[in-house]
This record gives structure tokens, sequence and C-alpha cells, in this order.
């Protein structure tokens, strides 16, 4: 007798865009990753934690990696099978990839706080250099809501 294990059936679904590096730019980046995570029917508490964590890393590449005429590039990748979706954001300025953040920031700054606030949502987080002279910074998070917007 020769039984076989059942196979999971794995689907990873992605989607890619360039943006332009402005404050137009990155609102739009917010707006399509959020439609597209609804027609992927990603469960919500994915959708809300994505939609924010796209909108502080689209908002850090247009003000931190801008390079003149160079776009910004998001990137998502939803895993059906183990309920992950990663978001990477990938700009052209390199040279120095983002620190942790700081928990402890005065509360009167008024600018500062986007990659805390992706470390809050986020099950991890992290930053790659992406050769020749940019890099990407890339959050994932799981489909347990302990970490929805309250």
């Amino acid at each position: 007798m020769n039984a076989s294990a059942p196979q999971l059936s794995t689907t990873v679904r992605t989607f890619s865009q360039l943006f332009s590096s402005t404050r137009r730019g990155a609102r739009l980046a917010r707006l399509l990753a959020t439609e597209q995570l609804r027609t992927w029917e990603a469960p919500p508490g994915i959708t809300e934690r994505a939609e924010q964590i796209v909108a502080e890393l689209g908002a850090n590449a247009v003000l931190h990696g801008q390079v003149r005429g160079r776009d910004f590039r998001l990137a998502l990748a939803l895993d059906t099978a183990t309920g992950t979706l990663r978001i990477e954001v990938t700009d052209a300025r390199g040279g120095h990839l983002p620190a942790a953040p700081l928990a402890d920031r005065a509360e009167d700054v008024e600018s500062g706080r986007g990659l805390l606030v992706v470390a809050m949502l986020a099950d991890r987080w992290g930053t790659r250099p992406f050769p020749p002279g940019g890099k990407t910074v890339w959050a994932e998070c799981g489909c347990d809501d302990h970490h929805a917007p309250r």
C-alpha cells in the first residue's frame, strides 16, 4: 500500500507597482494597497494594519529616500497558506539604513515616529540594501488580530 500525504495548496498573491516619490505617490500607494488586499479578500485585521504600514513606509520613502527623477516601489505578497502579508517599500537612496525606532521620543516632536508605528503594527520588520544605491524596508503581518488598531 502506497499512501501519499495530502498536499496543501499554497498560493502567494503578489502586487508590485512604482509610484512617484511625492506625497501624492505615497497616498496612492496606500489606497492601491488597501484596494488590492480587499480584492484578495485578506482578513480585515491585516488590511487595516497594512494600510497604516504602507502609509508610513511610503511617506518615509518620499521624505528620506527621494532621489530626483526616481520612483519608489511598493510590493505586497500575501501567502494564503500561512496568512502572512509581506510589505516592501524600495526607494532610490541607500547609504543609511533606518535604525530601530526610539520609543521614548518627545511628545512635542512632530515627526520621527513612522518606524515606531510600523514596529507596533508589524509582527516583524527590517531593512536591506537594494543595489546599486537603494534600500528596501519591509514588514510582515500575520492574520492574528492582536495588533489590529483599536
